[in-house]
Formats: C-alpha cells, sequence, structure tokens
C-alpha cells in the first residue's frame, strides 16, 4: 500500500513517513496541496495523511478534490481540536481525523481501519458502456457473452473501467496488476493493454482505450 503524507512541516512530514514505512507501507511526501496533487499526477496513492493548515491550499480543500476526483481516502491531521474542525474536516469528505500531538501506535491502527474500511467499500460490479465487470467472480460480460480474461488482464481492465473517462498512469495500472515491487519491462504493460484491446474489439464492445503519451491510458465509452 502507498500513502501520501502531505504537511507543510517537514519534521512531521518524515516522522510520519518513518513509521508508515516500519510497518511495511510505502509513502509519498507533498509539503503542499498543489504539491501533493502533481505527485498524484505521476504516481497511484492508497490513502492519503493531509495537514489542515497549509498555507495556499488547505487541508479540507485537499480532502475534497482526493476523495470526490480521486477516490483516494484521507486521514486529517492537524493541532485543532475545536468539534467545528472536525465537523468541517468530515463535510470535506476525510475518513478519519487525528488531532496532534498523537502516538504514532494510534496512527498506524487508524490507517489500518480507513484501508480495510476502503477496501470492503470498493464496487463489487463495474460497467462502462456494454462492459460489465464482477469483480467478485472475475466475470467480464459484453453484449451477454461471456470474455475469459486472465488475471492481470481483468485487473487492469477493472481499474480502467473504474476511472473510465479519467486518466489512469501507468504506475498505478502496474501496482494494480503485479505490485509495488514490479521490476519487470513497462512493455508488459503495453503487450497486456494490446491483448485487452484486441479482446474488447472482437466482442464489439463500446469503448476504447486511449493511448496517454509518456503519462498512461484512458478508457472512454464510444457514441452508438
Amino acid at each position: 500500500m502507498k500513502i501520501l503524507v502531505v504537511d507543510d512541516d517537514a519534521y512531521i512530514r518524515q516522522l510520519v513517513s518513518i513509521h508508515l514505512e516500519r510497518e511495511g507501507y510505502s509513502t509519498l511526501q507533498a509539503g503542499s496541496g498543489h504539491e501533493a496533487l502533481d505527485l498524484l499526477e505521476g504516481q497511484h496513492a492508497d490513502l492519503a495523511i493531509v495537514d489542515v493548515m497549509m498555507p495556499g491550499m488547505n487541508g479540507f480543500e485537499l480532502t475534497r478534490l482526493l476523495t470526490q476526483d480521486m477516490s483516494i481516502p484521507v486521514i486529517l491531521l492537524t493541532a485543532k481540536g475545536q468539534l467545528e474542525d472536525k465537523e468541517e474536516g468530515f463535510l470535506s469528505g476525510t475518513e478519519d481525523y487525528i488531532v496532534k500531538p498523537f502516538e504514532p501506535k494510534e496512527l498506524l491502527f487508524r490507517v489500518a481501519v480507513v484501508l480495510r474500511r476502503h477496501e470492503r467499500s470498493i464496487q463489487s460490479t463495474l460497467q462502462a458502456g456494454n462492459v460489465y465487470m464482477d469483480r467478485r467472480h472475475y466475470e467480464v460480460t459484453v453484449n451477454d457473452e461471456t470474455l475469459i480474461l486472465p488475471l492481470k488482464e481483468f485487473e487492469l481492465l477493472s481499474l480502467l473501467i473504474s476511472r473510465a473517462s479519467r486518466i489512469t498512469t501507468r504506475s498505478a495500472l502496474i501496482e494494480q496488476a503485479w505490485g509495488f515491487d514490479y521490476e519487470g519491462n513497462e512493455l508488459t504493460l503495453n503487450t497486456h493493454i494490446n491483448r485487452i484491446r484486441d479482446r474488447l474489439k472482437r466482442s464489439h464492445a463500446n469503448v476504447e482505450i486511449h493511448t496517454i503519451r509518456g503519462i498512461g491510458y484512458k478508457l472512454e465509452v464510444l457514441e452508438v
């Protein structure tokens, strides 16, 4: 799992990241909301820990973007403990709220809980155009025809469909299918994407996977 830590205090960023990495998580660090968004253009995060009080884009604003536009769960981290601040945090979409100073064990516990909750909430069925996916039974159906996809292709297609009309980075796709420690050639991803394209075309699916040069791919529904 990869966790994005966003705080304008470099010491806090480093401290949180050290505890997360000791627990086996991979981390990304950003010193502002805009820097966080720039990072996410090229990388994927499973969860974000966001400080509320930051110059420019504050934590509430960033949380709305992460949760609504990118479906990334957020834990807000702040020195404030007033009820109205917590209320604004939850209204912005945060999954949890931790007040500084905090115990590292508490942070790790809350991270684990939010990740489990988010994993359970992921849709078990997906649809884009005439393509339907049942993630529980690993089935893909196009025009009432069931396609048999190898697991890697299924994982790649499910991520593309879940992000239909949005760009999905190459790194996010690789992590989805092969995990964080993948060391293979990126041509492997190209090969799997081309196989998926061929299967969809033969089944007359009304979706297309477009290559976004230098970034990744985007699945779009064709107009009929």
